[in-house]
């Protein structure tokens, strides 16, 4: 009997899964390195959904609030690649995690833009912050009604009481460096630590 070998894209999602567990259960280091090699063989160009969801949860597995940052990017950057048609030819393998009814790419933007926020406010950059917890604000009906839906809504809240405690002036932001990203990191490949 022949075996049937799974295609490309389930099994970068199994990777990617497989990964998202070693990194829930504690094991940040080992999340990290199976995220960079699955970066690495992805690359640049590789198919945006998965550079998304990559990049998303590598962002989770930083302790520099700056890498943090820079994965958050990363992450939006491939969503914005996104279309709507090319994110439902990969809803059967994400149907059961954070979007339940469809997986539209607008709903990717809420979560994506409150961890941008909660990036910036943790780098002291409080209008940055601010200027993505605005846009989460505005793009939280993309995500209907469930857990989901309800933890973002309640994560965008959160963050905006802390802010509103902060005050408007907060700390003075730093300026981003000349060359750098949007938000004063470097923008480009991640390096493995030596």
């Amino acid at each position: 009997m022949a075996e049937q070998q799974e295609p490309a894209a389930d099994t970068m999602t199994t990777r990617i899964g497989q990964a998202v567990m070693l990194l829930h259960g504690g094991d940040r280091e080992e999340a990290r390195s199976r995220f960079l090699d699955l970066w690495a063989e992805l690359g640049e160009e590789g198919d945006a959904l998965h550079r998304c969801t990559l990049a998303h949860f590598m962002a989770d597995a930083q302790d520099d609030p700056s890498d943090e940052l820079a994965w958050d990017l990363r992450a939006l950057s491939a969503a914005n690649e996104l279309t709507d048609a090319q994110a439902m030819e990969h809803h059967q393998h994400y149907q059961h995690h954070q979007h339940p009814r469809s997986l539209a790419v607008r709903a990717f933007y809420p979560s994506l833009h409150l961890n941008l926020a909660a990036d910036y406010a943790k780098l002291g950059r409080r209008e940055a912050a601010r200027g993505h917890l605005g846009v989460a604000r505005n793009s939280v009906d993309a995500l209907g009604d469930g857990a989901y839906g309800d933890g973002i809504r309640a994560g965008i809240g959160h963050l905006q009481s802390r802010l509103d405690r902060e005050g408007p002036g907060g700390a003075p932001e730093p300026a981003p460096e000349r060359g750098s990203g949007p938000g004063g990191e470097t923008l480009g490949p991640p390096r493995r630590q030596p």
